[in-house]
């Protein structure tokens, strides 16, 4: 993999997006990269994500977090809310990112991270994607917004899912029973929606590497 490292702008259906582009750290640098869809209402200056992120640079992997929306629309979905639930925008977009990277980082394998309704426009760009995207991983995410997309994932999918977020917790379950991939739900004890408790997301993290150093090496 060639060298990456800082500010990119991605052209994508008429708008640029703006993205933080960062290399592996460490001896296994040459793992893949993992592209991160925030939630709603966040962005790529996201803590947690930047925080997951970092730990995936020191387990070999290198990131891509970026902004789905432009500064004008995130200035609107601010105060009507218009874009953060729209799979329709925010799937193509993120679609596009990949196919982007992939030309600026040919035979590199490639994943998604999807937080929150992140997480739903990354199943819907992979089910698109099968032999693009390796491997699909959701911190608190809401699968269930992928709607008949999730049949189509090919690319193996781990969700991940606080053991107090409740009510997302039922959605992951019956979205994980509609995938037809490899699959797999971890529920981590006592975390809420944001993985906000001590050492809750660290272990976000954890799992997060394993499965995508996992995923990329067996499709070497």
């Amino acid at each position: 993999m060639k060298p990456v490292g800082g500010e990119v702008e991605i052209p994508v259906g008429g708008v640029v997006l703006h993205g933080d582009l960062q290399p592996a750290r460490g001896p296994e640098a040459a793992r893949g990269i993992v592209i991160f869809a925030h939630g709603s209402g966040s962005s790529r200056f996201s803590p947690r994500n930047r925080s997951v992120a970092q730990y995936l640079r020191e387990q070999g992997l290198g990131t891509l977090l970026f902004d789905l929306l432009t500064a004008d629309e995130e200035r609107a979905d601010m105060t009507t809310r218009r874009y953060r639930f729209d799979i329709g925008l925010l799937a193509p977009r993120l679609a596009a990112v990949a196919e982007w990277l992939a030309v600026q980082q040919p035979e590199t394998a490639l994943g998604y991270f999807g937080a929150s309704t992140g997480a739903a426009a990354a199943l819907v760009a992979a089910a698109e994607a099968p032999k693009l995207i390796r491997a699909v991983v959701s911190r608190g995410g809401r699968p269930d917004l992928a709607g008949d997309a999730l049949e189509h994932v090919r690319a193996p999918t781990l969700l991940i899912v606080g053991g107090e977020d409740h009510a997302v917790l039922r959605l992951n379950e019956s979205s994980l029973a509609r995938l037809r991939c490899e699959k797999k739900l971890v529920v981590v004890p006592g975390a809420t929606h944001l993985f906000e408790e001590p050492g809750t997301l660290d272990e976000v993290a954890r799992l997060a590497a394993a499965w995508f150093v996992a995923h990329f090496e067996a499709a070497e």
